[in-house]
């Protein structure tokens, strides 16, 4: 984790002043990234070395194209690798990196054209970014989200551990009836994050619950990612419980908000001294809304009434309602566009596209062939969970799940597996990782924090990121899968 993707934030708080002084706790945090740095490289080699090595070895039995991987394909690997160590190590923007390599490798390697390499870039995602930051970083200058903050905080009557349960269930409820997980998070993080600094709670805390909220209602039978997954499973096959998945992706986002509350109190991360006396100066501010303020409540109105009932997209109503507020403010043009979080767009931008090629020649096929050929059904089934897990937290998962839900058809025809437990426990794999930064929702939390804390937030949330995708693929396969449950 690095300085990198997000603007790096001036050497102001006590943790990062004094360069040459040896602090025992920088110190240790040191060696703990190496240690973490050098696991992850180990990692990564012995994979490799696994994937790679029946190919070099004498053996004379014949291959099969599909169980291992071409030099093309570890090449690009290999670079991804490099990638985040240099990400790491250095305050470089891994985005910028993976267009690069994208070019290099598309190019040179295989031949591709520019408009080839660049099929899958993800407009969509970056106008979701560029829309919603423009947006709000209006609402945030003319004082709408502090007033809207101010309302949250008057409403919990002091109990402010309480709010992020209740954005938890604010996402659940949008998501469930139709709101694509992305706009929900899009819809809610700007006033989420910032009462999170009005009430000292943690914003990683409140980004991560926001996140599972979303992806909590993600699968009912009303959603995007329901109704796709229910689709392929029925058109492969393999009917799956529109409800049972619902209720299976609840549950578990559930557990992992409960999870998250008791690793971040253990670690005494549920509160943050910063902002505390802002918050304390919060009882005597106003919270009734004021000229641009309640224009500004109206516009964010519209918005959800055009998401949620005219299902438009939010990157394009975002940057409309931006236009008519910005008509307002002629004079403070620059400091709204500058307001956009770019660093953001390019880390998104640049992870998507190259990830994106990855898929292109073949790399998550034929890693998922390979999880096929491992024999016990039910440890395939754990494979297929972390292989989708992590490709999600870098890719579309929309994309993923509609590569991936076919594949379980051969296992479930061999096996006894239930069939709505596997394919749920692939689902909720595929999604529940969407707390990486590199990932829209991810990436919408980090461009909401302020812009002082967007490094320190971006380091927090790939080691959260990080953990989650060691966790929530062996929680869902084991809950859904072994069990029978579905």
């Amino acid at each position: 984790m690095s300085k990198t993707e997000l603007d790096v934030a001036p050497v102001t708080d006590r943790e990062d002043v004094e360069f040459n002084t040896v602090d025992p706790r920088r110190q240790k945090r040191r060696n703990r990234r190496n240690i973490l740095i050098v696991a992850a490289v180990a990692a990564v080699v012995a994979l490799i070395a696994l994937l790679v090595g029946p190919s070099m070895t004498g053996s004379s039995a014949p291959a099969d194209p599909g169980s291992s991987l071409t030099f093309e394909q570890i090449v690009p690997l290999v670079v991804l690798v490099l990638m985040f160590i240099i990400a790491t190590k250095w305050p470089v923007n891994i985005g910028v990196m993976g267009l690069v390599a994208s070019f290099g490798i598309g190019y040179f390697m295989l031949g591709m054209d520019d408009k080839e390499i660049l099929a899958d870039f993800p407009a969509s995602i970056v106008l979701t970014i560029i829309g919603v930051t423009y947006f709000f970083s209006m609402a945030q200058h003319n004082g709408t989200i502090d007033v809207i903050v101010r309302n949250c905080v008057r409403m919990v009557r002091g109990k402010t551990m309480l709010l992020p349960w209740v954005f938890f269930l604010v996402a659940a409820g949008l998501t469930s009836l139709g709101t694509f997980s992305p706009a929900a998070v899009a819809l809610l993080a700007p006033a989420a994050i910032g009462f999170a600094y009005e009430s000292r709670i943690h914003p990683l805390l409140m980004g991560a619950f926001i996140i599972n909220g979303a992806h909590a209602g993600g699968f009912s039978p009303l959603s995007v990612s329901g109704v796709l997954v229910h689709d392929i499973a029925m058109e492969n096959g393999f009917p799956v419980s529109a409800n049972a998945l619902f209720v299976a992706s609840f549950a578990i986002n559930l557990i992992l908000s409960i999870l998250t509350v008791i690793v971040f109190a253990f670690m005494g991360k549920l509160r943050t001294a910063k902002g505390e006396a802002y918050a304390e100066a919060a009882d005597t501010r106003s919270t009734r809304p004021q000229g641009q303020q309640i224009y500004t409540l109206v516009l964010i109105g519209v918005m959800l009434f055009c998401a949620l009932v005219l299902r438009l997209p939010i990157g394009f109503v975002a940057l409309s309602a931006g236009l008519l507020l910005a008509l307002l403010n002629i004079k403070d043009q620059q400091k709204f566009v500058a307001g956009i979080s770019w660093s953001t767009v390019l880390l998104v931008a640049g992870m998507i596209t190259y990830v994106s090629l990855l898929t292109h020649i073949g790399v998550i096929d034929t890693l998922a062939h390979m999880a096929l050929a491992l024999g016990a059904p039910i440890l395939i089934a754990l494979v297929l969970c972390y292989v989708i897990g992590i490709g999600s937290a870098f890719a579309s998962s929309t994309a993923l799940l509609a590569a991936f839900i076919p594949l379980a058809g051969p296992l479930l025809s061999v096996s006894s597996l239930s069939v709505s437990g596997t394919v749920a426990a692939i689902a909720i794999s595929a999604t529940v990782v969407d707390v990486s930064p590199f990932s829209t929702a991810g990436a919408l939390v980090v461009a909401n924090v302020k812009e002082s804390d967007r490094t320190r937030t971006y380091k927090q949330l790939m080691m959260y990121a990080g953990a989650v995708v060691l966790i929530a693929p062996a929680l869902s396969w084991l809950l859904l899968v072994p069990t029978g449950i579905m």
